[in-house]
Order: C-alpha cells, then sequence, then structure tokens
C-alpha cells in the first residue's frame, strides 16, 4: 500500500479507470458476441443490424483509448468478412 498521498489519490485512480475500461470493453465484446451467434443462426436481416452497433462499440472503444487503432480496423475487418460470407 502506497504511504505518500498522491500515490494514495493514483490508486483510486487507476481503480476508476479500469471499472470504466472493463465496461467499455464487455459491451463491445458482447456487442460481437451476439452479431456472431446471428451470424451462426443464419439470421442475416438481425446480422447487418448488429454489425452497425458491434463497429460502434468497437469505434467506441477504440477513441476512448481501451483499444489501439490498429486493434479496432482488424476486429471490424474480421467481422466484415463473417459478414459477406454470410450474404454468399
Amino acid at each position: 500500500m502506497p504511504n505518500i498521498k498522491s500515490a494514495k489519490k493514483r490508486v483510486k485512480i487507476i481503480e476508476k479507470k479500469t471499472l470504466r475500461n472493463n465496461m467499455i470493453k464487455s459491451g463491445y465484446k458482447s456487442a460481437v458476441k451476439k452479431f456472431e451467434q446471428a451470424v451462426e443462426s443464419g439470421n442475416i436481416e438481425e446480422a447487418k443490424v448488429l454489425f452497425s452497433q458491434a463497429t460502434k462499440k468497437i469505434d467506441q472503444a477504440c477513441t476512448k483509448g481501451v483499444i489501439v487503432k490498429n486493434t479496432a480496423a482488424r476486429k471490424k475487418s474480421i467481422l466484415a468478412k463473417k459478414l459477406n460470407a454470410a450474404l454468399a
């Protein structure tokens, strides 16, 4: 445990930021899972809607700094490939 006042404050701030980051990460992961379930079940119309929601969540996580720009682009690309494969 830290003894210095500023170090104690940093611990509190880090805990808050960690909770926020985990919430954002959980949100985009669950959006991706919903999309993948829709694709697997063959529900194309729902998959299109969920694709846009998942990409939005990924972009938000990227904007907030939870994931890196290239990681976000890679994840969106993978989702787009799955959607296009399901459409074909």
